[in-house]
This record gives C-alpha cells, structure tokens and sequence, in this order.
C-alpha cells in the first residue's frame, strides 16, 4: 500500500504473475457467491473476464467477473447488497458499469463489473476473452505488452490500462472481422 503525499492511500503498484490454474476455481466459488447476493438484479450470465480468465496468460492477480444487469439505474441497491462480500464499490467508469474492488484498492483480490448485458461494453469484453482464448499467438502478444507496460507503469494503475487501449481496439477489430476460429490455431480451453 502506498500513501500519497494527500495523505490517502494509493492502489498497490503493478504488478504481473504466471497464469495461475487456480483461477478459475476461484473464479467459481466467487461466483457463486455474488448469484446468492446479485439474484434479484442478474439478467445475464456471471463471466470470467480479464487475464485470469485466459489459460495461460499472465496477469495481475485480481479474478474480473462480470455480472449482467438490465440497466444502471435498477442496479444501483446492488451496490449495498455487495457490502457483506466485502465489495467496495468506486464510480470508476459510472456512465457503463458499477465497479466494485475486493477488499480494498490498496489489496485487490478481485473486480466486480456490473455491465448492462445489452451494451456494447458487455459484448467487447466478452469477445476480446474469447479472441485471446482462441488464439495463444495473440495471448502471447498480448503477455509481452502487459509485462512492458507493467514495469513502465508501475505506480500508475489507470496509465497501465489506459495503455493497453490500442493493442484491446485492434484485436477487437480483429474478432468482429472474423467468422470463424483461427485456422492455424487451436483453443486453449
């Protein structure tokens, strides 16, 4: 945890691990858990997205789920419900999502995104997973720019994502191009 010179504390630095295949077993139980709580709000699936959700691919230690929602607006008491989970939410994006981080933004174990199921957002993230699942050549790609930009944005969180942006917009570009699996390429799950 870093304190800044405000006096608040600061998210924990960068910092990226080895595909960890305990992920998704995590990724499970966590799941089940937010079904009980996000019940009367869920009008999709409970995904597993980020880089934890690719075999494989290093990542941040920090399981991304997705949950969807009819809107924002008949979410928003979601917000309370997620407290006992240990869920901190964060207007971080709050015109697309409710976000959420466990346990703290100094310790972050997992992400919550609650994401309309109809927007654009919810599609994008979905298909970049999927695309990088499908394709180990892209994954890998996408592995050395994380670790770049990891040691170059160490301390900075959002110039870490931020920079990623690019890289994101053209292999979604890539998958809503394509119709079909890559033919050189097997999946990976």
């Amino acid at each position: 945890m870093r304190i800044g010179a405000d006096g608040f504390m600061r998210d924990e630095p960068v910092y990226l691990v080895p595909y960890d295949p305990t992920w998704p077993s995590q990724f499970e139980e966590e799941r089940a858990q937010l079904v009980r709580v996000l019940s009367p709000w869920l009008v999709g699936p409970i995904e597993h997205i980020g880089s934890t959700a690719v075999p494989g691919l290093t990542a941040k230690p920090v399981i991304d789920i997705m949950a969807g929602v009819r809107d924002l607006r008949s979410s928003l008491d979601a917000r309370a419900a997620l407290s006992p989970l240990n869920y901190e939410y964060f207007p971080h994006r709050s015109d697309v999502m409710h976000w959420f981080c466990k346990p703290s933004p100094a310790r972050r174990t997992h992400h919550l995104h609650l994401v309309p199921v109809q927007s654009v957002l919810w599609a994008e993230r979905v298909l970049f997973r999927d695309y990088l699942r499908l394709s180990s050549a892209t994954a890998t790609e996408y592995a050395a720019l994380k670790r770049a930009l990891a040691v170059q944005h160490q301390f900075d969180r959002e110039a870490y994502t931020d920079a990623k942006g690019a890289f994101v917009r053209s292999i979604l570009d890539r998958a809503r191009g394509q119709t079909e699996r890559p033919t050189s390429e097997q999946p990976s799950v």
